[in-house]
């Protein structure tokens, strides 16, 4: 498997990798993931720091509901009935870079794109964020390095965050790193995909990982949930997989035991084909969906039924508009 530039290994030896296969690989010391989420809640603590409950009170009418937590001081928490998740008020994620239609469209702040992955909306939410990414996210890391699994991440929340601000527009604003952790998903996927040929337990494999997702998703259909976040992530993920995650067949491992004649192709054909489709599909899909959001374009105009993959309305909910 290549070294992915400059990553640092682990160690090397038979192990047992995702889906039941024993294989020579190098493992990489997993401190990309680690990181982001200290920085995730650094970030967390400089909302609250910003967001003063105790000074700037409730944003809503009748601003007299207590601040949660009030021994926190300047960290307290915004009341519930503004901010169930235990965080700041919708002010202060705005101000801080919460991903906002008109003012990405509008005041040109494409910087938003990217700044709202580090966002979270309160405790609960950053909690099972970064349960998530450590769940999802070490392993990945340990067994393909900080290069490929940071640009994943990063392009994988940026393409949450494209389709979100396409399909949601000026409704809402959105915050999180759920995008990023479904790209990380889609690659999970894809990888499985890509490398089919070397891995036992192939249907258990799949039919876990694609249970996983589909659960995910769905409940991503709940209202103040951003499912096109979700989505744009996790197709983001699926295809840079594809470009990224490859890994060589087995006989390509023991190529120096065999004669010069024998040694087979690191890759197999249908690797490249499938690498190469990822990322025409990929370079296509950032350049056009950029292109409609900065005209001002609203993806619901093309895909009226588009907004069921965000909130589904039923008898116990209405969908906001």
């Amino acid at each position: 498997m290549a070294n992915g530039g400059g990553e640092g290994k682990a160690g090397a030896g038979y192990q047992y990798g995702p889906y039941g296969v024993v294989r020579e690989e190098r493992q990489w010391w997993p401190w990309l993931v680690p990181a982001v989420l200290g920085a995730c809640v650094t970030v967390f603590a400089v909302e609250m720091y910003n967001n003063d409950c105790p000074r700037h009170g409730s944003t809503l009418g009748g601003g007299d509901a207590p601040c949660v937590a009030g021994f926190l001081r300047r960290f307290a928490f915004q009341p519930l009935r503004e901010n169930p998740l235990l965080g700041p008020s919708s002010a202060t994620l705005e101000k801080l870079g919460a991903l906002d239609w008109a003012k990405v469209v509008h005041q040109h702040q494409g910087w938003r794109l990217i700044s709202c992955i580090w966002l979270h909306a309160g405790l609960i939410h950053l909690i099972v964020n970064m349960l998530s990414l450590l769940f999802i996210g070490i392993r990945l890391e340990q067994q393909f390095g900080f290069v490929r699994i940071g640009i994943i991440y990063l392009l994988s929340g940026f393409g949450g965050s494209v389709l979100s601000a396409l399909f949601l527009r000026n409704h809402y604003i959105s915050v999180g790193a759920s995008g990023a952790l479904f790209g990380l998903l889609g690659s999970m996927l894809s990888e499985l995909i890509m490398n089919w040929t070397i891995y036992s337990n192939k249907a258990a494999a799949i039919i876990t990982l694609l249970f996983i997702i589909v659960i995910n998703l769905a409940i991503g259909i709940l209202p103040h949930a951003d499912n096109f976040a979700h989505i744009g992530g996790f197709v983001s993920g699926f295809l840079i997989g594809f470009v990224l995650l490859a890994r060589p067949q087995f006989g390509w491992m023991e190529r120096n035991e065999l004669p010069q004649t024998d040694q087979p192709p690191k890759y197999k054909t249908y690797q490249y084909v499938l690498w190469g489709v990822a990322l025409l599909l990929l370079l296509v899909g950032y350049v056009v969906t950029l292109a409609l959001l900065f005209k001002g374009k609203n993806g619901n105009d093309g895909c009226h039924w588009c907004r069921y993959l965000n909130c589904v309305p039923t008898s116990r909910w209405k969908c906001g508009t």
